[in-house]
């Protein structure tokens, strides 16, 4: 009786992190739109996006870990905290962040965002390369069409002509640092609570980017109310509700299906460019659209 009764709870909860899965994919897309409109070179903006998380995490972490210590029996919150191991984690997201902002400053916003999504193609590779994994045919089928299908939608805005190589091979190489911090936030995740993960990576990921900003000159000051509403808007939708909803639901989804739903962001991108910045898709952007929403359902099947 007890089998029968835990799959449809595990199902449930499944389900829930799918959905979680999605949210924060929709709040990372949102943050395109606060970078458009920051006062602030992309790297700088990144420094805020982490620094302004960093004590809201710890708030929310300190209170997770109370509402735990009253709810469960003691011990059963799990080993402490290992901040050395989760601030590793936020030094891969923090050269996926430079990485991709850089490359943006060098080629084309499309090549850029293209480049960006193919973090699934690593994802699976470095999964069945170090962690073992194996992957169902209809589980890749999923992946190349969801990726196919992302080429569609922003295939008439790529060029990758000679001027852009740079640009476009660190975009590339963003999607490969992407692909890692998934992997190990999917390790490290069944650890540590969520928020405990968000916010000592954060910390790692603050220490690479500030000095990177000063290094390149970049100025940390916005000039307006606007420009700072911006930057608090990158730090608490984008961040703490994107990345912190990834990472609660690499709890319990692979690593691998979840890099392939973060598919869906350029989809909402474009949603949201019709909605606010009259872009409107084109048949051919749409169909691409339904293709990567195709692929993913095709993919979280055979996952």
């Amino acid at each position: 009786m007890t089998p029968t009764l835990a799959r449809p709870a595990a199902s449930t909860g499944s389900l829930f992190s799918f959905l979680a899965l999605v949210l924060g994919a929709a709040a990372l897309a949102l943050g395109g739109v606060f970078l458009r409109h920051s006062e602030l070179p992309p790297t700088a903006s990144a420094v805020y996006r982490v620094a302004l998380a960093i004590p809201v995490f710890f708030l929310l972490d300190r209170l997770s870990a109370r509402h735990e210590a009253r709810h469960e029996p003691a011990g059963a919150t799990g080993a402490p905290a290992m901040p050395v191991r989760l601030v590793l984690v936020g030094f891969i997201f923090s050269g996926n962040l430079a990485l991709y902002h850089w490359s943006m400053t060098l080629t084309t916003l499309a090549n850029a965002n293209l480049l960006a999504n193919l973090a699934p193609i690593f994802v699976v590779l470095g999964a069945r390369l170090f962690l073992g994994k194996r992957f169902k045919p209809g589980f890749l089928f999923g992946m190349l069409c969801a990726l196919a299908g992302a080429f569609v939608l922003i295939g008439h805005r790529l060029d990758f002509g000679s001027r852009h190589m740079a640009g476009n091979l660190l975009g590339l190489l963003s999607a490969v640092f992407y692909g890692a911090y998934l992997l190990a936030v999917s390790l490290v995740r069944a650890q540590h609570r969520t928020m405990t993960v968000m916010a000592w990576s954060s910390v790692g990921t603050l220490i690479v980017l500030l000095p990177l900003t000063l290094a390149r000159g970049e100025s940390l000051v916005p000039h307006t109310p606007h420009g700072v509403l911006m930057l608090v808007a990158l730090a608490l939708v984008s961040h703490v509700g994107g990345q912190g909803l990834i990472a609660y639901a690499l709890a319990r989804l692979p690593a691998a299906l979840s890099s392939i739903t973060l598919l869906v962001q350029p989809v909402i991108a474009a949603v949201l460019g019709g909605w606010l910045f009259h872009e409107y898709l084109s048949p051919v952007e749409f169909a691409g659209a339904v293709v990567i929403l195709a692929g993913i359902v095709i993919a979280r099947r055979f996952s």
